[in-house]
């Protein structure tokens, strides 16, 4: 009977185990908030929506892609994605009439403009500022 009982508190921790990676693992697998009713049928067409939607931000949740949010403004913009790409319009086209609605804030990715130089540039300015640093502290060290 012990032999039993000892089978089954295993059994149950293991199904614990697998239950909270499982768990574990759903909880960090992407979401997709694209709903039936928005795909296109043209499987060439939903492709580039779904890329195009991975490069547009939702200005509602503000870090996650409008492909990820389920937001309705995030639906409201995958409409509109998939509206111009059956209009006939490239992806670039597609990403400048948004960003022309909605500010180059939209863009998860922005371009490389006047504006936007000190936000690409930034890191890079850290990491020589760091890089100065430790070599003026080392320098001083030796000299020490």
């Amino acid at each position: 009977m012990k032999l039993l009982l000892e089978g089954v508190g295993s059994a149950l921790r293991l199904t614990r185990r697998t239950a909270a990676l499982l768990a574990l693992l759903i909880a960090l697998s992407p979401a997709h908030a694209v709903e039936p009713g928005e795909m296109l049928k043209d499987p060439v067409l939903e492709a580039r929506a779904r890329q195009l939607s991975q490069e547009l931000r939702c200005v509602v949740c503000q870090n996650q892609s409008i492909d990820d949010s389920n937001a309705s403004l995030a639906h409201d913009l995958r409409v509109i994605v998939r509206e111009r790409l059956v209009a006939g319009d490239s992806d670039a086209e597609v990403l400048a009439y948004v960003e022309a609605r909605y500010g180059a804030f939209v863009l998860l990715r922005p371009r490389l403009t006047p504006q936007t130089v000190l936000l690409w540039g930034t890191p890079f300015i850290l990491l020589a500022g760091a890089a100065a640093y430790l070599w003026r502290t080392r320098r001083r060290r030796r000299a020490g």
